[in-house]
């Protein structure tokens, strides 16, 4: 008689056997192996129906100016072939935090050391902590009491982008104008400049009085916004808010040089519609190769016009509705 024998999973199962053990063995393992590709499936199904859930629930959506959406590599080959890119964030999205970090991953890769980045978040009086910070002269625990007006939420939203500086030893600037600064001429007006030292000075954009115009979209919005309720002291209003603008547009040419690329993070309101810190570049330098992002939510960009998706920034980042605040 021929005998055959054959293995299976591992165990040598004699095929004219008259034992019925292997032949029960073969079935128990089969019917196992069977519910194992039927739970193997059902698996499957259920993360690729969670996938294409979460793919109609996206957290954001990213539009160039045309109103068509965009590939985000597209966008940084564009953003990378500029001298200046300012991003307009919402504060507490952490849509926008998390995306203006790839932006500067992606752009070092592109430009490396001339890569610059430049924060509303830090006042300029701040640079020389900053500085020695970035440069590893102490620890952050030491940097951080020394760092005047330091926000909030610094530690989960702006604390990533300063310490990828450091980690890449990239200059980072601070832009912003002294808040006690502001605040005097909010209160003032801009004849407090004139009582402030040659050392105070040196903090404010020193062209805030040659070019502030009341008039220009972004400060005239916030007279309209008032209503009928204009308080009196309204242009001491714009006039602070300028000063913000022109002092972060100051101090991002101040540390511009050849063949850099200034990445500059900020509210959206201080850059949308070319507005802000881009309109005072344009004024005191013409002729730089600026491009821009904005943040909106998906209902504020539903209810915009065409004419205003066209203009807002060269790109668009649509954030849900029901994105959580980071604080």
């Amino acid at each position: 008689m021929k005998i055959e024998v054959f293995l299976f999973e591992g165990h040598f199962v004699n095929s004219v056997s008259s034992s019925i053990s292997d032949f029960d063995y073969i079935c128990h393992r089969f019917k196992k192996m069977k519910r194992m590709q039927r739970f193997l499936l059902t698996t499957l199904s259920l993360f690729l129906c969670m996938f294409m859930s979460a793919q109609d629930l996206p957290a954001y959506k990213l539009y160039k100016h045309n109103g068509r959406v965009v590939k985000y590599q597209k966008m940084v080959r564009d953003l990378a072939d500029s001298d200046m890119v300012f991003f307009g964030e919402y504060h507490n999205n952490p849509i926008s935090h998390w995306l203006e970090l790839e932006v500067a991953k992606s752009l070092y890769e592109s430009k490396g050391q001339h890569l610059l980045i430049g924060a509303e978040m830090f006042e300029n009086g701040n640079q020389l902590v900053l500085d020695e910070y970035l440069k590893g002269f102490y620890p952050e625990d030491k940097m951080m009491p020394e760092i005047t007006q330091l926000w909030s939420n610094y530690e989960t939203d702006y604390k990533p982008l300063l310490e990828f500086a450091r980690e890449k030893n990239l200059r980072y600037i601070a832009t912003n104008i002294p808040r006690r600064y502001a605040s005097m001429i909010n209160s003032q007006g801009i004849e407090v400049l004139k009582e402030l030292s040659p050392e105070a000075l040196e903090m404010i954009g020193p062209d805030l009085e040659k070019y502030f115009d009341p008039t220009q979209k972004a400060y005239a919005e916030m007279a309209d916004a008032m209503g009928g309720h204009v308080p009196a002291n309204m242009l001491n209003i714009q006039t602070a808010q300028a000063a913000k603008d022109a002092t972060m547009a100051h101090f991002s040419l101040k540390n511009f040089g050849k063949d850099d690329l200034l990445y500059h993070i900020q509210g959206s309101y201080h850059s949308n519609y070319d507005q802000g810190i881009i309109w005072w570049i344009n004024k005191i330098q013409p002729g730089l190769r600026i491009k821009s992002i904005t943040t909106v939510s998906q209902s504020e960009w539903d209810e915009m016009k065409e004419e205003e998706k066209d203009t807002i920034a060269d790109y668009i980042i649509v954030v849900a509705d029901e994105m959580t605040s980071s604080r």
